[in-house]
């Protein structure tokens, strides 16, 4: 029998907006994991968090945290068949920043719509400016790169920290974070007039304007059971053992402990798509709650543990078979709403 851990980010709507979500989403399999319940943990984001409430989860559950700030890059290099060597390596997530009313801020890296050819096209670019100041740069996919910067200790928040927020809030500001601006600026002018770039406003695309560098170091592998992922950025796909193109119980998945992330919820989430995110959460119903909900009844899983966020916090259920029987509890989607 399993124990299965399953990893929503977003799947907790804003406070604002839950209620009539609630009443608009027909998810009977998620009311009964909620509702018949074992346990219960809320987490709420601390002042000044430099990760977004499920990626901080992720790092504490996989021991990949570092001053209790996210470490993914040297795990995520490993998951791309790439060797550290020693050094110290962070992730950088290519992303398009736009200027708001009265400050800078940076969209969601998810609609950015960049392509293979894009993205090696920019990063030759980059790893050229790179070179010159004595920075190794390598390609995981086409929105994870890896720089290597020795000396670079300061903190960065990771994408979806950012996102839609001042991004001087999040900048830098140490003395040693000069080279960090200066290699940013850098590679910002050199992508302002680059052909990728000029080709993508063609297609009335967003220009990629942003080289955004976080998650520095952590250990080479996680220290947790498979991971297996759908829908979830390029760094977040190369931590787990499995990626699921089609949204399913992985095969086997009732035999052996393990956990999913489903990412599909983000999107939408983030852009307040409260249509969308209605859709993907009926998808998720059918495709994953519904089965699993019929392998705790029958036992198959011992233990499920649900892991909800949303930007603002996030909360873990856990169900067992003997939860489920409790027959007085009416199936509810009420703790969607209360954070």
């Amino acid at each position: 029998m399993a124990h299965i851990t399953l990893v929503l980010p977003y799947a907790l709507p804003l406070p604002e907006f839950a209620p009539d979500l609630i009443r608009a989403l027909d998810a009977p399999a998620l009311a009964c994991l909620l509702s018949r319940r074992s346990a219960e943990v809320r987490h709420h984001v601390a002042e000044g968090a430099r990760a977004a409430p499920h990626e901080a989860w992720l790092a504490q559950a996989l021991g990949l945290s570092s001053d209790g700030r996210p470490a993914f890059a040297n795990a995520a290099m490993r998951g791309f068949g790439l060797e550290a060597n020693g050094g110290a390596w962070h992730l950088v997530t290519p992303g398009h920043i736009q200027i708001a009313r009265s400050h800078l801020m940076m969209a969601d890296p998810r609609q950015l719509d960049l392509n293979e050819a894009d993205s090696r096209a920019l990063f030759d670019s980059a790893r050229a400016l790179c070179d010159e100041l004595g920075h190794e740069l390598l390609y995981g996919d086409l929105d994870t790169w890896f720089l290597r910067a020795d000396d670079w200790t300061f903190d960065t928040a990771t994408p979806d920290t950012v996102v839609g927020m001042d991004l001087t809030d999040f900048m830098p500001k140490s003395a040693e974070a000069r080279a960090f601006r200066r290699l940013q600026n850098e590679v910002q002018m050199a992508w302002h007039a680059h052909p990728a770039n000029s080709a993508r406003e063609a297609r009335r695309l967003a220009p990629v304007n942003a080289f955004w560098v976080w998650g520095a170091g952590g250990a080479g592998k996680p220290s947790a059971p498979p991971i297996a992922t759908y829908a979830t950025p390029g760094w977040l796909t190369a931590l787990g053992a499995q990626r699921i193109g089609n949204l399913a119980v992985p095969a086997g998945a009732f035999e052996r402990d393990g956990i999913l992330i489903a990412g599909n919820l983000a999107e939408t989430a983030i852009a307040a798509d409260w249509g969308g995110w209605l859709e993907q959460m009926r998808h998720l119903e059918s495709a994953l709650f519904a089965p699993i909900l019929a392998g705790v009844k029958s036992g198959r899983v011992r233990q499920l543990r649900l892991v909800l966020s949303s930007r603002e916090g996030l909360r873990e259920f856990a169900t067992t078979p003997m939860a489920q029987r409790k027959f007085w509890r009416s199936p509810s989607l009420d703790a969607l709403a209360s954070h």
